[in-house]
């Protein structure tokens, strides 16, 4: 990637033109970093082993699937009666072992570009639909400039279960560009943005220069009539979709026996009269050899 291109050449010192945004989930990393967070509860006794399955599930359809509307919201209301009441403290103390399950499915070519942004003038920032703690987190970790996140009502320490600005997700997260433009003077119009999903089109949209990474399939379509760049780097996905064809075609195969070798009983019923025929005339001839012995036996007596 020639990261020179982004149009940061001639801009005032501490005053970049562009940014380089990040979604969080099958863009920076492989599968959900949601996933890991539930491991964590779990094994702190916030959940329980059925909701940790749950949560398994989601990621593995996710990775196949992408995200849809109603499941990104149902998420981001299980996860806000999860935390209600939880201390501040208590999740922060999470953050070992999430970072544990996120850190390794980070791909590498992914912080290779963030940081030839970096390198190249321009600030790089984390923007996902997760927690404004796991962005926080992570871009302290990753020495990124920033994260962006859906941030949680806080009250006395402890989180109140409820949000405490808009969801970043689809439009939410133009909001929260938005916000960031005024706060550091960034230009939406020379800056870059990488995602996977359909639902961060207006994401995609609000820069100069998108790119897709491990699209869904309307993002793949729209990313061939936009001409956008396209990365793809989650061979898992690519693994479990040759899986599940090959499943259907053994499911299919095995139909397929199963009808052939009804269809051949069938065919094999129609010559069973020749074939019981057979049997006789050899029974006959038998008794016929059976009867010559007898006769040459009696006349050797």
């Amino acid at each position: 990637m020639d990261a020179s291109a982004n149009g940061s050449s001639g801009s005032p010192p501490g005053r970049p033109r562009g940014a380089a945004f990040f979604d969080l989930d099958k863009t920076l990393m492989a599968g959900s970093s949601g996933v890991f967070f539930a491991r964590a509860a779990y094994e702190t006794g916030m959940i329980s082993r059925g909701r940790l399955v749950q949560d398994v599930y989601e990621n593995v359809r996710f990775r196949l699937l992408g995200s849809t509307d109603d499941r990104a919201d149902e998420v981001r209301k299980r996860v806000g009666e999860m935390i209600a009441g939880v201390r501040v403290r208590d999740l922060q103390r999470l953050s070992p072992r999430v970072l544990s399950g996120v850190l390794p499915r980070l791909y590498p070519q992914m912080l290779e570009r963030a940081y030839a942004h970096q390198d190249a003038g321009l600030p790089v920032y984390i923007l996902t639909a997760a927690s404004q703690e796991m962005a926080d987190l992570l871009a302290r970790v990753l020495a990124f400039d920033g994260g962006l996140g859906s941030r949680s009502e806080i009250v006395d320490g402890r989180y109140t279960g409820r949000p405490a600005g808009p969801f970043n997700y689809r439009e939410g997260k133009v909001l929260a560009m938005r916000e960031l433009v005024d706060q550091k003077g960034i230009e939406l119009d020379a800056s870059y943005a990488y995602s996977d999903s359909e639902s961060d089109l207006p994401m995609l949209r609000a820069v100069r220069h998108a790119v897709v990474v491990n699209p869904d399939a309307a993002l793949r379509r729209i990313a061939a009539e936009e001409g956008w760049e396209v990365v793809e780097l989650d061979r898992l996905r690519r693994r479990l979709k040759v899986l599940a064809a090959l499943g259907a075609g053994t499911a299919v195969a095995s139909v397929g026996r199963v009808v052939l070798g009804r269809g051949g009983s069938v065919r094999a019923g129609a010559p069973r009269p020749a074939s019981g025929g057979s049997r006789a005339t050899q029974s006959r001839a038998s008794a016929r050899r059976g009867g010559s012995s007898g006769s040459r036996c009696r006349r050797r007596r």
